[in-house]
């Protein structure tokens, strides 16, 4: 792998995206984000908190899940900046993108094996993060894959089309974890999620159409270098409009992410169900039919109508989806919150990520894209913290700790609308925002 300098960090010359993509180019541009959701939505909603009781005493089990998972997320959020701004300076054959995301995919195949043969809770704390750091190296290169390929006015279906596949990634890895998990195969339920990613990152690397990055070469050395220097400078003050919609997306997911976490716990401790991680899988399926009925006309329709309102409509959803929990006293009950949830967060998967890549500067879209993920792991890192809230309040009453969990969630979701309809202004699809 080569690298070529610009300026202060090395940077590839930015090559505007061809006029014209083909309906399949959609998918390979996007296809790596399937296997991803499968992969996460299923180890993180089923497959960890199922596998945790083996380890941990029933009363400490949010703590240790919250905790595990927090450390996992943290490295998460600090790698995806840097691999993003690496491969935004990378020269290859293969182009700037695809050989991170092959080196990131190779290395999470690997800690999926090692999540597989744990037999103590130290040995599985260590294989997740490995995990987490691994997969955040492909990570960050694959979200400057609609930037460098698609035009700006094609942001929004291109966006739609990333949704439609993180969608059927997140049914499909949660009901297959949760039929595997249900049978005491967990093991099982890892090598498929394994054969998953494997397919997606071979289409994802035969299929993308990538032109050949090339220019004046650094060693890898001098170039780590500039990159830790510069992966995580935000310049605030150019950028405001894109620094207040991460807030904005802090906010809304930290709550769509305290609720996920510790839903299986929820299911199995309030509602008693017999079969807790098959249920959450009907919950995260319901939440996915939600996402599936507005998540691609979202994207399309705010290339014509614009993504502000979009986005504030979308997070006032979600918001209502979480506050409904406190009043569920059936399974039925938990579906159509559920249902609710899921039409906001299509919306706001679609229309928030097309916002953002109408906000990013494009000659370095894989940094400032991965530095979403500040917003994006960092929210999930801080919705895990509640794991101790959870068991405390569930010692004092029973159930207390979850409805505290949702109250606290909802109220915060609110607020991320409240911060777009403050802070961030209408793009619409005709051009980007001037700096400020």
């Amino acid at each position: 792998m080569c690298i070529l300098p610009q300026n202060d960090l090395a940077m590839t010359e930015h090559q505007p995206p061809a006029a014209v993509l083909r309906p399949k180019d959609y998918f390979f541009i996007n296809c790596y984000w399937f296997g991803l959701t499968f992969l996460w939505n299923g180890l993180h909603t089923i497959i960890l908190p199922a596998v945790l009781l083996e380890f941990v005493p029933e009363h400490h089990k949010a703590t240790a899940l919250g905790m595990m998972t927090f450390a996992g997320l943290i490295l998460a959020m600090l790698i995806q900046p840097l691999s993003g701004a690496l491969s935004d300076a990378t020269t290859t054959p293969w182009g700037r993108r695809r050989p991170w995301i092959a080196v990131g995919a190779a290395g999470a195949l690997l800690s999926l094996l090692a999540i597989s043969l744990s037999e103590s809770f130290l040995f599985l704390t260590i294989s997740y993060v490995l995990l987490q750091c691994t997969s955040n190296l492909a990570h960050g290169p694959l979200q400057g894959l609609i930037p460098d390929l698609v035009p700006p006015a094609r942001h929004g279906t291109a966006s739609g089309a990333k949704n439609i596949l993180d969608l059927a990634g997140f049914i499909a890895g949660a009901m297959t974890a949760g039929y595997f998990v249900d049978r005491g195969q967990s093991r099982l339920a890892l090598a498929v999620i394994a054969g998953v990613l494997l397919t997606m990152l071979i289409c994802t690397l035969l299929g993308v159409r990538e032109p050949p990055a090339w220019g004046e070469r650094l060693p890898l050395r001098q170039l780590l270098r500039r990159a830790l220097r510069r992966a995580y400078y935000f310049d605030v003050r150019r950028y405001p409009a894109y620094a207040y919609l991460l807030a904005a997306r802090f906010c809304i997911l930290v709550g769509i992410y305290g609720v996920q976490s510790f839903g299986q716990y929820f299911i199995r401790d309030v509602l008693r169900s017999p079969n807790p991680a098959g249920a959450t899988a009907g919950l995260m399926t319901t939440i996915g039919i939600g996402v599936a009925l507005l998540v691609f006309p979202s994207g399309y329709l705010s290339d014509r109508l614009g993504r502000r309102w979009w986005n504030i409509i979308a997070a006032v959803l979600c918001g209502l989806g979480v506050l409904l929990l406190l009043r569920v006293q059936t399974m039925g009950d938990v579906y159509l919150a559920g249902a609710v949830l899921g039409a906001g967060l299509g919306s706001f998967l679609s229309v928030n990520w097309a916002l953002a890549t109408d906000l990013v500067p494009p000659e370095e879209a894989g940094k400032y894209l991965g530095l979403s993920n500040f917003a994006t792991a960092g929210a999930g890192a801080t919705a895990r913290l509640a794991g101790p809230l959870v068991d405390v309040f569930n010692l004092r009453a029973a159930g207390a700790g979850y409805h505290a969990l949702f109250m606290l969630a909802g109220a915060v979701i609110l607020f991320g609308a409240f911060l777009i309809w403050w802070k961030v202004p209408e793009t619409r699809s005709a051009g980007r925002l001037p700096a400020h």
